[in-house]
Protein backbone atom coordinates (compact mmCIF):
# COMPACT_ATOMS: atom_id res chain seq x y z
CA UNK A 1 0.00 0.00 0.00
CA UNK A 2 1.27 3.24 -0.43
CA UNK A 3 2.12 5.68 2.13
CA UNK A 4 -0.53 8.11 3.61
CA UNK A 5 -0.60 11.27 1.69
CA UNK A 6 1.47 14.47 4.02
CA UNK A 7 -0.16 17.64 4.89
CA UNK A 8 1.97 20.52 5.66
CA UNK A 9 -0.53 22.31 7.93
CA UNK A 10 0.79 26.56 7.39
CA UNK A 11 1.96 28.31 10.55
CA UNK A 12 2.74 31.80 9.24
CA UNK A 13 0.39 34.73 10.16
CA UNK A 14 0.45 36.95 6.98
CA UNK A 15 -0.83 35.93 3.44
CA UNK A 16 2.58 36.75 1.89
CA UNK A 17 4.43 34.67 4.26
CA UNK A 18 2.18 31.69 4.13
CA UNK A 19 2.42 31.08 0.34
CA UNK A 20 5.92 31.10 0.82
CA UNK A 21 6.06 28.44 2.93
CA UNK A 22 3.96 26.69 1.02
CA UNK A 23 6.03 26.99 -1.63
CA UNK A 24 8.67 25.60 0.55
CA UNK A 25 6.61 22.68 1.59
CA UNK A 26 6.22 21.85 -2.15
CA UNK A 27 10.39 22.00 -2.39
CA UNK A 28 10.13 19.49 0.91
CA UNK A 29 7.72 16.59 -0.32
CA UNK A 30 4.14 17.91 0.65
CA UNK A 31 1.85 16.34 -1.12
CA UNK A 32 -1.12 19.31 0.28
CA UNK A 33 -1.11 22.08 2.75
CA UNK A 34 -3.70 23.02 5.31
CA UNK A 35 -4.39 26.56 5.54
CA UNK A 36 -5.49 27.80 8.72
CA UNK A 37 -6.89 31.15 7.72
CA UNK A 38 -7.56 31.95 11.29
CA UNK A 39 -3.46 32.71 12.09
CA UNK A 40 -4.15 35.45 9.90
CA UNK A 41 -5.51 37.06 12.42
CA UNK A 42 -2.41 36.89 14.47
CA UNK A 43 0.77 39.25 14.68
CA UNK A 44 4.20 37.29 15.11
CA UNK A 45 6.01 38.79 18.00
CA UNK A 46 10.01 39.42 17.29
CA UNK A 47 11.84 36.42 18.77
CA UNK A 48 14.10 36.81 22.30
CA UNK A 49 17.44 36.22 21.66
CA UNK A 50 19.58 35.18 24.28
CA UNK A 51 23.24 34.49 25.02
CA UNK A 52 25.20 32.30 26.86
CA UNK A 53 28.30 32.58 28.67
CA UNK A 54 29.92 30.56 25.71
CA UNK A 55 28.61 32.72 23.39
CA UNK A 56 25.90 30.67 22.25
CA UNK A 57 22.87 32.42 20.74
CA UNK A 58 19.64 30.97 21.08
CA UNK A 59 15.78 32.66 20.31
CA UNK A 60 12.51 32.34 21.95
CA UNK A 61 8.85 32.96 21.06
CA UNK A 62 6.28 33.61 23.64
CA UNK A 63 3.48 30.92 23.26
CA UNK A 64 1.02 31.65 20.94
CA UNK A 65 -1.60 32.41 23.25
CA UNK A 66 -0.05 35.77 24.05
CA UNK A 67 0.53 36.96 20.68
CA UNK A 68 -1.71 40.09 19.48
CA UNK A 69 -5.15 39.20 18.08
CA UNK A 70 -6.21 41.59 15.27
CA UNK A 71 -9.91 42.31 15.10
CA UNK A 72 -12.02 40.02 12.81
CA UNK A 73 -12.91 43.23 10.04
CA UNK A 74 -9.22 43.64 9.84
CA UNK A 75 -8.70 41.07 7.21
CA UNK A 76 -10.09 41.34 3.51
CA UNK A 77 -11.23 38.02 3.34
CA UNK A 78 -12.17 37.62 -0.12
CA UNK A 79 -8.53 39.40 -1.05
CA UNK A 80 -7.11 37.04 1.01
CA UNK A 81 -8.72 33.99 -0.26
CA UNK A 82 -8.38 34.92 -3.88
CA UNK A 83 -4.51 35.51 -2.94
CA UNK A 84 -3.95 32.24 -1.36
CA UNK A 85 -5.48 30.50 -4.18
CA UNK A 86 -3.71 31.98 -6.92
CA UNK A 87 -0.16 31.42 -4.76
CA UNK A 88 -0.67 27.88 -3.45
CA UNK A 89 -0.27 25.29 -5.93
CA UNK A 90 -0.52 22.41 -3.85
CA UNK A 91 -4.17 21.19 -3.08
CA UNK A 92 -5.12 23.21 0.26
CA UNK A 93 -7.42 22.27 2.60
CA UNK A 94 -8.85 25.23 4.15
CA UNK A 95 -9.71 26.12 7.70
CA UNK A 96 -11.09 28.60 10.06
CA UNK A 97 -9.81 27.12 13.62
CA UNK A 98 -12.32 28.58 16.48
CA UNK A 99 -11.09 29.44 19.70
CA UNK A 100 -13.15 26.44 21.48
CA UNK A 101 -10.88 23.87 19.43
CA UNK A 102 -7.99 25.15 19.70
CA UNK A 103 -7.81 28.25 16.94
CA UNK A 104 -7.34 31.90 17.17
CA UNK A 105 -10.20 32.93 15.25
CA UNK A 106 -11.21 36.36 16.67
CA UNK A 107 -15.14 36.92 15.04
CA UNK A 108 -18.67 35.51 15.74
CA UNK A 109 -19.47 32.30 15.14
CA UNK A 110 -21.25 33.57 11.97
CA UNK A 111 -18.47 35.13 10.66
CA UNK A 112 -16.30 31.76 10.85
CA UNK A 113 -19.15 30.43 9.20
CA UNK A 114 -19.23 32.76 6.34
CA UNK A 115 -15.94 32.97 5.66
CA UNK A 116 -15.66 28.76 5.31
CA UNK A 117 -18.63 29.17 2.64
CA UNK A 118 -16.39 32.07 0.90
CA UNK A 119 -13.64 29.01 0.72
CA UNK A 120 -15.76 26.71 -0.86
CA UNK A 121 -17.35 28.97 -3.62
CA UNK A 122 -13.63 29.57 -4.21
CA UNK A 123 -13.47 26.08 -5.55
CA UNK A 124 -11.14 24.99 -2.72
CA UNK A 125 -9.77 21.35 -2.99
CA UNK A 126 -11.13 20.40 0.56
CA UNK A 127 -12.54 22.09 3.70
CA UNK A 128 -12.13 21.53 7.27
CA UNK A 129 -15.81 21.40 8.81
CA UNK A 130 -15.62 20.47 12.49
CA UNK A 131 -18.27 18.41 13.48
CA UNK A 132 -18.86 21.23 16.73
CA UNK A 133 -20.49 23.29 14.73
CA UNK A 134 -24.38 23.08 15.01
CA UNK A 135 -26.43 21.17 12.55
CA UNK A 136 -28.68 23.65 10.41
CA UNK A 137 -25.09 25.47 9.93
CA UNK A 138 -22.91 22.68 8.95
CA UNK A 139 -25.86 20.82 6.96
CA UNK A 140 -25.73 24.02 4.92
CA UNK A 141 -22.01 24.23 4.52
CA UNK A 142 -21.67 20.13 3.61
CA UNK A 143 -24.60 20.50 1.04
CA UNK A 144 -22.86 23.56 -0.77
CA UNK A 145 -19.08 21.59 -0.47
CA UNK A 146 -20.67 18.86 -2.21
CA UNK A 147 -22.37 21.28 -4.55
CA UNK A 148 -19.04 22.66 -4.86
CA UNK A 149 -16.95 19.45 -5.52
CA UNK A 150 -15.29 20.33 -2.22
CA UNK A 151 -14.03 17.59 -0.40
CA UNK A 152 -14.82 17.50 3.84
CA UNK A 153 -12.80 16.69 6.56
CA UNK A 154 -15.05 16.30 9.42
CA UNK A 155 -13.17 16.78 12.17
CA UNK A 156 -12.63 16.92 16.22
CA UNK A 157 -10.40 18.67 18.52
CA UNK A 158 -10.02 17.77 22.02
CA UNK A 159 -7.92 20.45 23.86
CA UNK A 160 -9.10 19.20 27.31
CA UNK A 161 -7.29 15.61 26.82
CA UNK A 162 -7.49 11.80 25.18
CA UNK A 163 -10.42 10.00 25.66
CA UNK A 164 -10.54 6.32 25.38
CA UNK A 165 -9.35 4.41 22.29
CA UNK A 166 -12.63 2.72 22.22
CA UNK A 167 -14.21 6.53 22.06
CA UNK A 168 -12.00 7.75 19.36
CA UNK A 169 -13.33 4.45 17.26
CA UNK A 170 -16.43 5.24 18.02
CA UNK A 171 -16.30 8.59 17.07
CA UNK A 172 -14.63 8.23 13.51
CA UNK A 173 -17.17 5.24 12.85
CA UNK A 174 -20.07 7.32 13.64
CA UNK A 175 -19.33 10.19 11.58
CA UNK A 176 -18.31 8.63 8.48
CA UNK A 177 -21.05 9.97 6.35
CA UNK A 178 -20.21 13.62 7.80
CA UNK A 179 -17.25 13.89 5.70
CA UNK A 180 -14.69 12.28 2.57
CA UNK A 181 -12.35 11.98 5.84
CA UNK A 182 -12.78 11.90 9.85
CA UNK A 183 -9.84 13.35 11.41
CA UNK A 184 -8.96 13.57 15.23
CA UNK A 185 -6.72 15.31 17.29
CA UNK A 186 -6.09 15.74 20.84
CA UNK A 187 -3.71 16.92 23.82
CA UNK A 188 -1.79 14.19 25.68
CA UNK A 189 -1.35 14.46 29.40
CA UNK A 190 1.48 11.44 28.87
CA UNK A 191 2.21 8.81 26.94
CA UNK A 192 -0.76 6.14 28.55
CA UNK A 193 -3.04 9.17 26.39
CA UNK A 194 -0.78 8.95 22.92
CA UNK A 195 -1.22 5.38 23.28
CA UNK A 196 -4.93 5.98 23.05
CA UNK A 197 -4.47 7.32 19.49
CA UNK A 198 -2.53 4.18 18.24
CA UNK A 199 -4.82 1.79 19.74
CA UNK A 200 -7.66 3.52 17.94
CA UNK A 201 -5.92 3.91 14.69
CA UNK A 202 -4.74 0.16 14.79
CA UNK A 203 -8.28 -1.07 15.36
CA UNK A 204 -9.77 0.95 12.50
CA UNK A 205 -7.85 -0.20 10.36
CA UNK A 206 -8.90 -3.60 10.75
CA UNK A 207 -12.59 -2.83 10.34
CA UNK A 208 -14.23 -2.97 7.20
CA UNK A 209 -16.05 -0.20 5.72
CA UNK A 210 -14.08 2.19 8.11
CA UNK A 211 -14.61 5.75 6.66
CA UNK A 212 -10.80 7.44 5.47
CA UNK A 213 -9.25 8.89 9.12
CA UNK A 214 -6.36 10.74 10.25
CA UNK A 215 -5.55 10.59 14.00
CA UNK A 216 -3.12 12.66 16.11
CA UNK A 217 -2.30 14.26 18.94
CA UNK A 218 -0.19 17.56 20.40
CA UNK A 219 2.24 16.68 23.31
CA UNK A 220 4.79 14.26 24.53
CA UNK A 221 3.94 11.04 22.23
CA UNK A 222 1.90 12.47 20.16
CA UNK A 223 3.61 12.51 17.21
CA UNK A 224 3.60 8.71 17.46
CA UNK A 225 0.48 8.12 15.15
CA UNK A 226 2.02 10.45 12.28
CA UNK A 227 5.84 8.42 13.18
CA UNK A 228 4.10 4.82 12.56
CA UNK A 229 0.80 6.54 10.16
CA UNK A 230 1.40 3.70 7.19
CA UNK A 231 0.78 0.76 9.71
CA UNK A 232 -2.12 2.20 11.48
CA UNK A 233 -3.95 2.92 8.27
CA UNK A 234 -3.90 6.91 8.28
CA UNK A 235 -5.17 8.13 5.01
CA UNK A 236 -3.46 11.67 6.24
CA UNK A 237 -0.61 12.45 8.31
CA UNK A 238 -0.30 16.33 9.18
CA UNK A 239 3.34 17.63 9.26
CA UNK A 240 4.86 20.68 10.23
CA UNK A 241 7.72 22.92 8.35
CA UNK A 242 9.15 23.47 11.79
CA UNK A 243 11.98 22.39 13.14
CA UNK A 244 13.11 23.41 16.35
CA UNK A 245 14.93 21.39 18.86
CA UNK A 246 12.65 19.25 20.78
CA UNK A 247 9.52 19.59 17.97
CA UNK A 248 8.41 15.68 19.35
CA UNK A 249 7.94 17.40 22.40
CA UNK A 250 5.12 19.08 21.17
CA UNK A 251 3.97 16.38 19.12
CA UNK A 252 4.75 17.49 15.58
CA UNK A 253 6.96 16.07 13.02
CA UNK A 254 9.33 18.20 10.29
CA UNK A 255 7.80 16.68 7.12
CA UNK A 256 11.27 16.32 5.51
CA UNK A 257 11.83 13.97 9.08
CA UNK A 258 8.34 11.73 8.82
CA UNK A 259 9.82 11.29 4.83
CA UNK A 260 13.02 10.07 6.70
CA UNK A 261 11.25 8.10 9.74
CA UNK A 262 9.44 6.35 7.40
CA UNK A 263 12.55 5.30 5.08
CA UNK A 264 14.31 4.48 8.16
CA UNK A 265 11.26 2.15 9.34
CA UNK A 266 11.14 0.63 5.96
CA UNK A 267 7.44 1.73 5.72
Amino acid sequence: MPNPKICVSLEETTVNSMVEEAARAVIQGADMVEVRFDRLYLTKPQATVVEDEDGNKTSTMPPVTEWAVADASELDVAESIASLKEGISLPVIFAVRSVREGGHFPGTEKQRLEILQNAIDSNVAWVDIELSIKSKDRNALVEAAKTANCQIVASQHDVEGTPSAEDIVNLVTSNASEGDLVKFCSTVNDHQDALQIVEAANNLSGQDGTPLYSLMALGKGGDWGRLHAPILGQELVYATMRDEFRLSDKGLVNVRDLQDAWRLLEY
